[in-house]
């Protein structure tokens, strides 16, 4: 993404009629330590897929943006119209994207849509380096390994899952404004750290049980908070509801259950 020839050449070979950008540097604490590599990943990266999608005639464009680093410290759900407020170079660079695809669907007439998602999980989500904490959690659990929760576990999210997230984009491919839209992707309710350890590891622990397998799971234990980390995020997102149709559909307890049981279902595998 940030080797502008190489998206080039991918473009000269797909000539894709619609794009849905979701590559990125993905790590908050990362962008803390690093705002320059961050800067060229999802800024010079995403710019160099914009000016490749008009160069080839792509029609539409959606961009994985982020509703938690983007609105700050919010309390109650925030809807679009909610003043940005990012306190890392990571939700830094994802205004900066928005900003760049009103460019582009004002110069260009490519049609934009900026998704906004919440904390996003499920199966096949990588539990390496930092983000992803429903797979961090799953993957340590299953190792026999504490999870670590970061700071005083008061840190409140809102989880949406990635089947839910992957119809959003669908649905908004499939929109037919003109210009830019930027849409909320979540579900308006809050858990915190110490509420989704627990609700994991019942999933986890259920799962075990019909395998026959040991069920007694190692306690979390508590490291320090992660530079750059909100306290709250939250979104409302009756916005893509009311133009486009989509709620979520599946709950935290369910979606936790299909997680652990597809990363239960890899262990066992390699047994």
């Amino acid at each position: 993404m940030a080797d502008a020839a190489a998206v080039q050449q991918v473009f000269e070979l797909t000539r894709p009629e619609q794009v849905v950008h979701q590559a990125a540097q993905i790590s908050v604490s990362r962008s803390v330590r690093e705002p320059a590599f961050d800067a060229r990943t999802n800024v010079l990266g995403l710019l160099n897929v914009l000016e490749a999608s008009v160069k080839y005639g792509s029609s539409s464009f959606i961009f994985a943006s982020s509703g938690g680093v983007l609105y700050g410290d919010v309390w109650q759900p925030a809807g679009e119209e909610h003043p940005a407020a990012p306190i890392s170079p990571y939700g830094i660079a994802k205004l900066t994207g928005e900003f760049y695809l009103q460019f582009f669907a004002r110069q260009y007439g490519l049609r934009c849509a900026a998704l906004r998602y919440g904390n996003v999980y499920g199966p096949r989500q990588d539990p390496h380096g930092e983000a992803g904490v429903v797979a961090i959690f799953l993957q340590r659990l299953l190792a026999g390994e504490a999870p670590v929760i970061n700071g005083d576990s008061k840190y409140i999210r809102d989880y949406v899952y990635v089947e839910d997230v992957a119809r959003a984009n669908l649905l908004a491919l499939e929109g037919e404004w003109r210009g830019f839209r930027a849409y909320n992707v979540g579900t308006g309710l809050g858990t915190d750290v110490n509420q989704l350890e627990r609700g994991l590891r019942q999933a986890l622990a259920k799962v075990l049980g019909e395998q026959g397998r040991d069920t007694e799971l190692p306690a979390a234990t508590y490291g320090p908070p992660r530079p750059g980390d909100l306290r709250s995020s939250l979104l409302d997102a009756g916005k893509i509801t009311r133009e486009l149709g989509w709620r979520p559909q599946v709950t935290l307890a369910e979606g936790l259950q299909r997680t652990a049981t597809w990363f239960a279902g890899r262990i066992e595998d390699k047994v």
